[in-house]
């Protein structure tokens, strides 16, 4: 304890504000891939393009809203925005009448995701002491990872006690999204920051961008490569229904998934204030090429179970650790802006990945879906040994 210093309160509740949030946007999530193939009649590739446009929007959005918490540094107000939009979205998922209903409110909740992300980790960056920073980000990940857990387990509690209405269980994702806002309103305080220029700058500047160093751009790469490896966890959800899934049971996928997430995030961002990130980088991907093969392969739920469970530890050996290692490599007064740009990158090479993951799964099959993944996967291996010499913690 006189060693490292505590986590900051503003940490904290940024994390019980992910984990509420994501108790929300995940029982809709666990469920909306099978509202929208089994009651709707809407194809795989239409979930995938869905999918994919709604993540790469929220990831695209991202880069404008950083570069603007930036710009006039205050970080919450577009923090609050951003969570306020999406809890507005919640009710019209059980409104929908059609796909084009679901990928308008789906649209718009992403969109709110891309206003709140990178001001909300810039903040996370702005207040976390350098050398426990990865587990400051573990920490937000895993509590946004437990709300994860939470809301596909109450879908799931749901769907049994309503006879599988999906649109009844759907209106129960409203309350936990409201909450959000109370708690951003009254519990978070920004650092004080210096006045920023009044002078009218465009969100994205060169001369912004040429402050950023190789290493930056080194990182940008690699998690750009990452997403095009990593489609929409709607796939997962997809194929555990195809191998047998009751669809009631369907939502204990992102259950498994995000347990595996949650519980891996916070010590990976722990390891990775203590040793090379590089292994832990690697570490992920190996464990996303077995998670491809094993969903690949998968003839049985309990088959199913184990590739998504590997699925999970992948993002919690790689999202946190991404995120530290931009805050690392970054200026304080630019961190917003290199969270969005980083984003912008992973938004349109997510929605490039769920659009092919999609027309594979309907021209060739599930199985053609997955092994492409682990081709990719493995394509990220190497350009992460090839491109970044030196991916260690921060000095002290």
């Amino acid at each position: 304890m006189s060693k490292f210093p505590i986590i900051p309160r503003t940490v904290w509740v940024l994390g019980f504000v992910s984990l509420f949030m994501d108790m929300s946007s995940e029982l809709v999530h666990s469920l909306l891939p099978v509202f929208l193939v089994s009651t709707l009649g809407t194809s795989v590739l239409t979930v995938g393009i869905i999918e994919g446009t709604s993540e790469a929007t929220a990831l695209i959005a991202k880069v404008f809203s950083g570069a603007l918490s930036d710009y006039f540094r205050r970080r919450k107000v577009l923090i609050l925005l951003g969570y306020g939009m999406a809890a507005l979205t919640k009710p019209l998922f059980p409104l929908a009448t059609s796909a084009e209903a679901v990928f308008i409110a789906r649209f718009l909740d992403r969109i709110g995701k891309g206003i709140r992300g990178a001001p909300r980790d810039a903040l996370v960056a702005d207040v976390a002491p350098p050398e426990i920073r990865g587990a400051c980000f573990g920490l937000r990940q895993s509590m946004d990872t437990i709300g994860a857990v939470l809301g596909p387990l109450l879908a799931i509690l749901l769907m049994l006690c309503l006879a599988n209405n999906i649109k009844q269980v759907l209106w129960f994702a409203v309350l936990p999204a409201f909450l959000t806002i109370v708690l951003i309103a009254v519990g978070i305080q920004e650092p004080e920051t210096p006045s920023a220029s009044r002078r009218f700058r465009p969100p994205i500047r060169l001369d912004a961008l040429r402050q950023f160093s190789g290493e930056y751009w080194s990182v940008v790469v690699i998690g750009g490569v990452f997403t095009l490896a990593r489609f929409s966890e709607a796939f997962l959800v997809l194929r555990a229904q195809q191998v047998g899934f009751a669809i009631a049971w369907v939502p204990l996928v992102m259950v498994v998934m995000s347990l595996t997430y949650a519980f891996s995030a916070y010590p990976a961002g722990i390891l990775s204030d203590r040793m090379n990130r590089r292994s832990l980088l690697a570490t992920g991907l190996l464990s996303l090429v077995l998670a491809d093969l094993v969903l690949a392969w998968a003839a049985s739920p309990f088959v199913a179970l184990l590739g998504v469970a590997l699925w999970g530890l992948h993002l919690g050996c790689t999202q946190g650790i991404l995120a530290a290692m931009i805050a690392d490599v970054t200026p304080p007064e630019l961190k917003g802006t290199a969270f969005g740009l980083f984003n912008l990158v992973s938004g349109l090479l997510m929605l490039l990945s769920s659009v092919i993951a999609g027309g594979l799964w309907v021209r060739y099959g599930a199985a053609a879906t997955f092994h492409a993944g682990a081709v990719f996967s493995l394509v990220a291996l190497l350009v992460l040994i090839l491109s970044v010499p030196r991916l260690s913690p921060p000095r002290r």
